[in-house]
């Protein structure tokens, strides 16, 4: 572990503001890993995650010689720097990332990664290894029926009855519902399926906000022509309308800016620098079961560059009130006001390439 200049720099920033029992920690970069160790610094400091994470490592240290998984290399890394004697400094997630590469070769090169991508397959990850040790507690010596359930999909039937699905504590956090709602235009008969969710990745457009992105997300296409849908109750293809709601909204909110899209004519992905604005607190008003669920913005995974093949990514952080940028071994507290030079550029071609990616907003109205 290395004591950098960047952390007595910080120590003496915050002063005596310095929150009791916190830890700021840079992570090292082992040649582009900065999409993983943005993420990770986004998680930490994701307060009902760290908790648990850190219960399960106090509840799991002294299991004889347990095997080595994605979660018990997370958990190993956040008691590292959780447990710390300085308050500051740079540590190596050596073991995390190369248990990381090891399990997915998606991630294997050295080549630009996607923060998203790499946030969805570490969640999915952690849950897969809670439901097989619960499922393993439940019916030791059975192989008991488990189920990936994360973006999009549907609850486990076994002899025709619904199966409830394992809920982890990773779903208690960041897990929300959605409703599918089809009605068919010729006999009216809405269709409702539910699909849960850990991230809502969004369709952006220049000079909006998040508000306006959400209320396109949920704004009611019609399907005909050569999507029409097939009605059960007029055994036919119908012209339908179709919208997606929030049904359940999540403790953790988190959105995805679909920032990287594949232009036909260039045959490629462009990077879209446009101005989405997000709100330091977000109102969420088209839900169906709260009518209000308010949420205050905690973190921010921005992507840096022009393009979706290259670039870098740094994370935005509150803590305790204070917003600290950690870019991979650095870690620098800045005010609150700049955070809204994140938002993207109004103008196509600007020298600002530092957008906002991922943000993580808390849900205001307590911990369910």
């Amino acid at each position: 572990m290395v004591m950098g200049a960047t952390g007595s720099k910080l120590e003496k920033a915050l002063g005596d503001q310095f929150p009791e029992g916190e830890r700021y920690f840079g992570l090292e970069n082992f040649g582009n890993t900065c999409y993983c160790n943005s993420v990770l610094q986004a998680l930490y400091f994701c307060v009902p995650f760290r908790e648990q994470l850190l219960e399960y490592y106090s509840n799991n240290k002294n299991v004889g010689e347990a095997e080595e998984n994605l979660l018990t290399c997370l958990a190993d890394l956040f008691n590292q720097i959780n447990s710390s004697k300085k308050k500051t400094g740079v540590i190596a997630p050596k073991r995390f990332v190369q248990r990381v590469k090891k399990q997915n070769e998606l991630f294997r090169s050295y080549m630009h990664q996607d923060a998203h991508e790499f946030l969805n397959f570490l969640l999915n990850e952690l849950v897969d290894i809670l439901e097989k040790e619960a499922n393993a507690k439940d019916s030791p010596g059975t192989s008991s029926q488990s189920e990936k359930i994360a973006n999009g999909s549907s609850h486990l039937h076994v002899n025709g009855v619904q199966k409830e699905p394992q809920i982890t504590w990773i779903h208690k956090s960041f897990q929300g519902l959605l409703t599918n709602e089809t009605r068919c235009l010729r006999c009216e008969t809405v269709t409702a399926r539910d699909e849960t969710f850990f991230d809502l990745s969004v369709d952006i457009e220049q000079n909006s906000s998040i508000t306006s992105c959400l209320k396109n997300f949920s704004s009611t296409e019609t399907l005909n022509a050569e999507d029409k849908f097939f009605c059960d109750k007029c055994c036919s293809l119908q012209e339908a309308q179709k919208r997606m709601k929030i049904k359940k909204p999540p403790n953790v909110l988190v959105i995805h800016l679909k920032r990287f899209k594949y232009i036909e004519q260039l045959g490629r992905y462009k990077k879209l620098s446009y101005r989405v604005v997000f709100p330091l607190e977000l109102k969420l008003s088209n839900t169906l079961e709260n009518a209000d669920a308010e949420y205050s913005l905690f973190a921010v995974v921005v992507h840096v560059g022009s393009g979706p093949n290259h670039g870098h990514y740094i994370s935005l952080v509150k803590s305790h009130n204070h917003w600290l940028l950690f870019d991979d071994e650095n870690v620098d507290i800045f005010d609150e006001s700049a955070v809204q030079t994140f938002f993207g550029s109004a103008q196509e071609y600007s020298s600002n390439t530092d957008h906002g990616y991922i943000l993580f907003y808390e849900n205001l109205g307590g911990r369910s």
